[in-house]
């Protein structure tokens, strides 16, 4: 079978885990510079770029994949959130960025394919595309609307690099998460489409959405309906909401996207909202029994943290969800639905 039919096939049997944070994670390592910069020989201060790591210390990625493995997740998200040429810039590190991501999803496989090997039970490796710190639809300058910093195509291409280079190092999906411009999203996904097409094969897409607001809209005020809208075209494997906020300001939101996609909703959270210090307080049980309410409803179909999370919580929110039915996917009638900010459907 292929990654897309093996996901739906076990998706219909429980509800799925995704892992947890790797920034917070990262964090507790407290590395230093030289830890981060290894032998590379990069001209700018590393420190932060957890990305990299992969090359220069890639026992801490391995650390964290195993940890949130034994925590019991399904699926291991690649260390790449911003594994791309735009934000790799930042480090002086664009020529690295196919041997990031290279590497990376290798070591998600390897330990994927590890923990599949003890109990039978299929894991999967996403390879995790993030946003980049560029947006297609906003201008960045007040006294210019019309101004872009870059334009469809660029990011297109910049994506195109990074989703070839999770493939080959063998990624099942691309994961295009924290979606806070829709069009950047659309350029992602182009991207990936033209790479399976050039493969000869599937690349199934995961989309996660990011809300910049209560009212359910991101940065670029799409509600979470119309941006379903505006990406359905790609038939992704799954649909759904990461960092932001934490479960329990996600609730309306998740109930929504659960009745109107047709395909698995998957949802992690930050651990709350962060403190005064930026810090995540959210205790497992919390995380677990709010994330825990949307399972018991039928809402979700793969369930997973963002930041501050934790094993613990991965491992709590297991554990909480255990022997619960999976969603059921809906099957919407067929329509005309479009999208602007808000959605549009056309009367049959």
């Amino acid at each position: 079978m292929t990654a897309r039919e093996t996901l739906l096939a076990e998706a219909a049997k429980r509800i799925l885990i995704t892992d947890g944070a790797f920034g917070t994670e990262i964090q507790n390592w407290k590395l230093s510079e030289a830890d981060y910069a290894g032998d590379l020989g990069l001209t700018k201060d590393q420190k932060g770029n957890n990305d990299i790591l992969a090359l220069t210390k890639p026992a801490v990625p391995e650390a964290i994949h195993r940890a949130y493995f034994e925590a019991g997740a399904d699926i291991a998200e690649t260390n790449t959130f911003s594994a791309n040429r735009i934000s790799q810039a930042d480090y002086a590190a664009e020529h690295l960025v196919r041997e990031i991501n290279v590497e990376s999803a290798r070591l998600a496989r390897r330990l994927a394919d590890e923990y599949q090997a003890k109990d039978g039970r299929p894991r999967f490796v996403a390879g995790a595309v993030g946003p980049t710190n560029k947006t297609l639809s906003l201008s960045p300058d007040v006294n210019d609307p019309g101004f872009r910093e870059i334009d469809f195509d660029y990011l297109k291409g910049v994506y195109r690099e990074q989703t070839d280079a999770l493939i080959e190092g063998g990624a099942d999906f691309i994961l295009v998460e924290t979606v806070f411009d829709t069009l950047n999203a659309k350029a992602a996904i182009m991207a990936a489409l033209e790479a399976g097409e050039a493969l000869g094969r599937d690349v199934p897409i995961m989309l996660s959405m990011t809300l910049t607001d209560l009212s359910g809209r991101n940065l670029s005020g799409h509600t979470v309906e119309a941006f379903w809208h505006a990406v359905r075209h790609a038939k992704p494997v799954t649909i759904g909401l990461n960092c932001s906020f934490g479960a329990e300001q996600l609730r309306p939101h998740v109930r929504t996207l659960a009745g109107i996609a047709d395909t698995l909703i998957m949802v992690y959270p930050n651990a709350g909202l962060p403190n005064e210090l930026g810090e995540y307080d959210e205790m497992p049980e919390t995380t677990a029994g709010l994330v825990g309410e949307w399972a018991s409803a039928g809402q979700v179909n793969i369930l997973g943290g963002c930041c501050g999370s934790t094993p613990a919580h991965i491992k709590a929110i297991a554990e909480g969800v255990r022997g619960l039915a999976p969603r059921v996917l809906p099957v919407p009638p067929v329509v005309t639905r479009l999208a602007g900010l808000e959605p549009m459907t056309m009367a049959a």
